[in-house]
């Protein structure tokens, strides 16, 4: 068998076997590709352009589109090609490339979303000190470190992984690398290390989690004491939009990773990876902008002026 020193490229699993499935699936990625790049677009303008959005919420919000835009960037273009072209290989440095941005994303997506469950925390139940805990040297502090914490994630998992030797082939049997998928590639017994970091990994997730449902329930119970008329339905307003991309987060995630054998098949493996790693890219545009009337706003003036100065373009 080929160890890692002999393994120059890796071997993806296919999306299809037949070339009209191939070239179909390829569209329907570049539908969805173009769609989540629209949607995460437009919000990320929409908030740097606005005067009105420049709040720690909307400033989040920013950082959570431009995490989106890199997260299906990382995996869909990649996929399009193979489909496109009809071959599987991606290059080792490529594969290692993505697993260290697929990670990197991912890693600093829930850590943006545990701090804004505590911009929500304090926004509700510390309302007179919001402006003093989240002022603009906090906020821009948090985000540092929601995406230095994927950074440090990202570079321990892929110097890890790949510092392994592989005997196990080089088909990767998933349409992205992903760790679990390198690491059945790997020598028998030579993954202890990338063991212990994942381990590590998901006890710091953990702590996000019980982080989360800790600011949730002292915010539920603020606001239930809330009269109806001081603004209840706003509060609840606010959180539903963030608890719902959470929600689709971490459940796909979680089935995509403790899914139970007997409803285990090939086509369930190659289909769950993308229901995480592409429909909250796309879906969490829509969550955010559903209900919030400033942000649909300020979109709807984006493409106003985009959609002018297009026409003033063919004009001249």
């Amino acid at each position: 068998m080929p160890n890692s020193s002999s393994i120059s490229e890796f071997l993806l699993l296919p999306l299809a076997d037949t070339r009209q499935l191939q070239l179909l699936h390829f569209w329907l990625l570049l539908g969805i590709y173009l769609a989540a790049l629209l949607g995460n677009g437009l919000i990320s303008t929409a908030v740097a352009c606005d005067r009105r959005l420049h709040t720690p919420m909307y400033f989040f919000l920013l950082n959570l589109a431009l995490l989106d835009l890199g997260c299906i960037s990382t995996t869909l273009p990649k996929a399009m090609a193979n489909a496109l072209w009809d071959t599987r290989a991606i290059s080792y440095a490529g594969c290692a490339a993505q697993l260290f941005c697929f990670v990197f994303f991912m890693s600093a997506e829930f850590s943006l979303l545990t701090i804004m469950s505590y911009d929500r925390y304090v926004a509700i139940c510390k309302p007179l000190h919001y402006g003093t805990l989240m002022d603009r040297r906090a906020c821009a502090t948090m985000a540092a470190a929601a995406w230095g914490a994927g950074v440090l994630c990202s570079i321990l998992h892929t110097a890890s992984t790949f510092s392994l030797p592989l005997c196990q082939g080089n088909v990767v049997n998933q349409f992205f690398c992903e760790i679990p998928q390198i690491l059945k590639l790997s020598c028998s017994g030579s993954y202890f290390r990338e063991v212990v970091f994942l381990i590590f990994s998901i006890c710091l997730c953990l702590g996000c989690f019980v982080f989360i449902v800790v600011s949730y329930v002292q915010i539920f119970l603020a606001v239930l004491r809330m009269p109806p008329e001081q603004g209840r339905h706003q509060a609840f307003s606010m959180c539903l939009p963030h608890l719902a991309v959470l929600s689709l987060l971490v459940s796909t995630a979680l089935f995509a990773y403790l899914k139970l054998p007997s409803i285990s098949s090939p086509s369930t493996d190659l289909m769950v990876p993308v229901l995480y790693s592409v429909a909250p890219p796309v879906l969490n545009p829509l969550i955010y902008s559903m209900r919030n009337k400033d942000l649909k706003g300020a979109v709807r003036n984006v493409m106003t002026k985009c959609v002018l100065e297009a026409v003033n373009c063919t004009s001249f």
